[in-house]
């Protein structure tokens, strides 16, 4: 295991409404210049378990996420997820069959005309 260097902090502050549904997402980073909260409509967190070789997931979005807002955020973060899958395995034939499949999604939910 390699000697850490250095450390961030990046913290979420969620505002629940009374059914416990999130009404506002902030985050921030100690590595972001001004280190304030900005404010989010919805964010995606997915951490693998280095014990378990499982993945917990967390995905929150306020009332006010529209659904063409989470069509956008699927095919960004889809076509996110193909690049980091290539770039760490290399697995050139699987990353465009998954970039085959965000083209689609892409266009059947109009965010590529």
């Amino acid at each position: 295991m390699s000697e850490v260097k250095k450390k961030s902090t990046i913290s979420l502050e969620i505002g629940l409404d009374e059914a416990s549904v999130p009404t506002v997402i902030k985050w921030k980073s100690d590595d972001k210049p001004e280190n304030e909260f900005t404010e989010a409509k919805a964010f995606l967190l997915s951490i693998f378990d280095k014990e378990y070789k499982d993945t917990l997931k967390i995905d929150l979005w306020t009332k006010e996420f529209q659904i063409d807002e989470m069509d956008r955020m699927m095919y960004y973060t889809l076509k996110g997820l193909a690049d980091s899958y290539f770039k760490a395995t290399k697995n050139q034939k699987l990353a465009n069959e998954m970039q085959q499949f965000i083209q689609h999604f892409g266009e059947r939910t109009k965010i590529i005309k």
